[in-house]
Order: structure tokens, then sequence, then C-alpha cells
């Protein structure tokens, strides 16, 4: 049986140090698990960046994914007070237990599974006429599956804040003409305004991963970005097709996935939409896209 004092305690005092994770891990006989990309926060001026970044405040709906030990969930409940409540999901089947046990009383609901295998729609938050406010602390191998799978969910969610790889956050805030601007770019603000929030060195987390990271501060958009209706998946093969060649231009790339009606007609697309047939995919923003898809699609 565990302690609900001791662990209140060691939270407090000790869990966002090295030294007070390592004693909460050997205590309970926790070793962080490579196989599902454990790394737990030990930063509290990291941690103050997250809450600030994800505007949690009294009365807060949460989605947290990959809680850990605690100590982000701890602060989350600390900001959303008494008229909050967080739903916490926790692939770790290890862990679920000490979260039930450490936040007895508190308003949490601890989720065993994967949340790529989870019904979003279905998960039980009490009524309330705010929207999601989602916080996460990603294994790297799925952040990119998960932030789509969230933005497509349907879940009314207000926003997603999420500590992920330093070169995945730079790749979905990049803008046109930079190196790090693609078709994840695109695909994430597509949905959301994006901005970085904080840099995260190695050093803030136990174990140390190999490469640092960085929190990203999704705020969704209530409307399209687009000012015309346009089909997601035509869109999107367009931007796929764009920057699967990205060093080919854009007429040499659209040509290589089979679109138009030979180079001469790609050409004629672009310069319709005011682009140089010389112009590469990763020069046009979200909007000269969904220009040249429209064009592309009456020459198809």
């Amino acid at each position: 049986m565990l302690s609900c004092v001791n662990w209140e305690v060691l939270v407090i005092k000790e869990l966002i140090t090295h030294a007070g994770a390592k004693s909460v891990m050997s205590q309970y006989g926790l070793m962080p698990k490579k196989k599902l990309g454990q790394h737990f926060l030990v930063d509290s001026f990291v941690l103050e960046k997250i809450l600030n970044a994800a505007d949690a405040g009294e009365g807060d709906l949460i989605l947290e994914i990959g809680p850990g030990i605690g100590a982000l969930t701890q602060g989350l409940l600390g900001r959303v007070g008494d008229g909050g409540h967080i739903v916490a999901v926790e692939l770790d089947k290890q862990l679920v237990p000490i979260l039930e046990e450490l936040f007895s009383g508190k308003n949490i609901t601890v989720v065993q599974g994967d949340i790529l295998r989870i019904d979003l729609a279905q998960l039980k938050f009490p009524p309330s006429p705010k929207r999601v406010k989602v916080v996460a602390n990603l294994p790297y191998y799925i952040t990119t599956p998960v932030i789509l799978y969230l933005l497509e969910s349907g879940l009314p969610i207000e926003s997603i804040t999420v500590m992920i790889q330093k070169e995945v956050a730079m790749r979905m805030a990049a803008a046109p003409g930079t190196k790090d601007y693609g078709s994840l770019s695109l695909a994430v603000q597509y949905y959301a305004q994006v901005s970085v929030a904080a840099n995260v060195p190695v050093n803030s987390f136990v174990p140390r991963p190999a490469v640092d990271s960085a929190v990203a501060h999704l705020k969704i958009l209530e409307s399209s970005p687009l000012p015309f209706d346009i089909e997601k998946e035509r869109l999107f093969k367009v931007i796929h097709a764009a920057f699967g060649q990205r060093r080919k231009t854009l007429v040499n790339a659209l040509d290589s996935a089979g679109f138009g009606k030979g180079k001469d007609t790609l050409q004629a697309a672009l310069e319709s939409c005011g682009l140089s047939p010389q112009v590469r995919g990763e020069k046009l923003n979200l909007l000269q896209f969904a220009q040249l898809t429209n064009a592309l699609e009456q020459i198809q």
C-alpha cells in the first residue's frame, strides 16, 4: 500500500528535482522504460513555462497525456483549482495506481491506455461551457501521430501545449522559405497558430534524452485559415507532392507526382496563381497552396 502522506511531501518538496525524482523511483521500484520513451521532468523553471504557456487557470478542463510520476499533474491541479478537472492518460500500467493514490480526492480521472487508441469523445469531462486544453509530455517517437490525431479528433480543444523534440517544434512553427518549413508545418498550421514557448535542455529530465526538447503551444483556430472552401485531402495531396522532392522546382515535383498534363500545363497553373514557374514548394504559404490546388483541378 502506498503512503499518500509520504507521496504528498515528496511531490511538493522534491519531485521536481533530480534527487527527488530518483528518490521516488527508488522507493517505489520505478525505472524509466526506454521502450516507452519515458523522461521525467525535474526542472521547476520549465514546469512553470509549460503551465504559463498552457494558460491553465481556475475551472479549466485539462487533458494531460503522459503524466509520468505526476510533477506536471500536480502543477496543473494547483492552477485549475476546485472548479477544474484533469483527465490524465497514462500508458504505463505501473504508474496508474501510483497516480490514483497520490491524487486521491482531487479533481482528476486517470485513464490507462494508448492515447492513439482511445476514443477521445468518450473521455469523461464534467459538463462545462469551456473547451479542453491539452497538456502533454510526449515520447519523441509518437509526437507527430499524436498531435495530428488530436487536431483531427473533433474534441473541442482550445489549445495544445506539448513538450516535444526541439527539431519537431521548429518544423511545426516554421514559416515559408525557411529550412524547417515543410508538410508538417502546413498540416499543423491548417488547424492552429503555433509558437515555441521554451527551449528545454537535456539536463531538465531524468534520464537525459539524447536531444534537446522544446515546449510548443498550438492555439486552435476557431475557423478555417482559408477564405474559401477546399477539400483537405486534395490540398494535402498537392502539399505532400511539393515536399516529396523538395530540391526540385514545384513544376518538376508535381509532374513527377502525376499532376497536370505535362510541364506546360503546370507552368500555366502556377502563373495563373501569380507564381514563378521556377518556384519551389518551400516558398508557398497555405493560401498559395490552396489556390494552386484549385488551379490544378481545372487541368486534371
